[in-house]
């Protein structure tokens, strides 16, 4: 009883202390991406720091449903703790784009269910769900791609991604990408589609960043990867 006692009066401390990092400017730029927060980062970062890995913790952090409060819980769990069916909910019951960004990336890639999820989400008729299943399939077409279908994984995107949904349509064009970028043998078909579907091609990229519309993606990392 003492050790939940505990965990809540941290939890409350942790939610005062994030609401004192409350950036209106940065929650102004996050909610343009799809955030309702406006904590740093960085500052986030630090916080996790100084807790280490608490997986109790995170699961009461992640409880209270706030963004902020969310995204330390990810920062601060133990990724392999989590059962297949936790993890789904936990997808499904968030909207915010950098919560799913972060529990894809930090936590269900690094959990055992990550193969059982990623089929499963990729078929899922939620676009969400269905991008964090492409997210993962793009991970495996770079790092693990024994087994895949690149062939039919070019045929649904060919056929899907130009009408997909923002958010799906980008984790689309990521694993687009991958597969240009990581397989010669389907480079030039990956190159076409997309020249042909133009997706991306007009997104705003900062000076010195590389563009997100495929051919320039596969371009620019097939020649890095050549100078080397």
């Amino acid at each position: 009883m003492a050790e939940t006692s505990l965990t809540q009066t941290t939890v409350s401390e942790l939610m005062v202390e994030l609401a004192a990092l409350e950036d209106p400017r940065a929650r102004e730029v996050n909610e343009r991406h799809g955030d309702d927060h406006g904590v740093n980062l960085s500052k986030l970062r630090a916080i996790a720091k100084r807790l280490k890995t608490q997986q109790d913790l995170a699961r009461e952090l992640w409880a209270t449903g706030d963004t902020a409060a969310r995204l330390l819980a990810l920062l601060v769990c133990r990724p392999k703790a989590f059962g297949r069916d936790e993890l789904d909910a936990m997808l499904r019951g968030s909207r915010a784009a950098k919560v799913q960004d972060w529990l894809v990336n930090y936590v269900v890639k690094k959990n055992p269910h990550a193969e059982e999820l990623r089929v499963a989400w990729l078929a899922d008729p939620d676009p969400v769900v269905a991008g964090a299943g492409w997210a993962l399939t793009s991970e495996r077409v770079a790092k693990s791609p024994e087994g895949l279908d690149l062939p039919g994984l070019l045929d649904v995107i060919e056929a899907e991604m130009k009408t997909a949904p923002d958010r799906l349509q980008w984790a689309m064009n990521t694993c687009l990408a991958h597969i240009g970028i990581h397989h010669a043998g389907y480079r030039a078909r990956a190159l076409e589609i997309g020249e042909r579907l133009q997706v991306l091609k007009d997104y705003p990229t900062p000076p010195g960043c590389t563009s997100p519309f495929a051919p320039i993606w596969i371009n620019e990392m097939v020649r890095r990867q050549d100078s080397k």
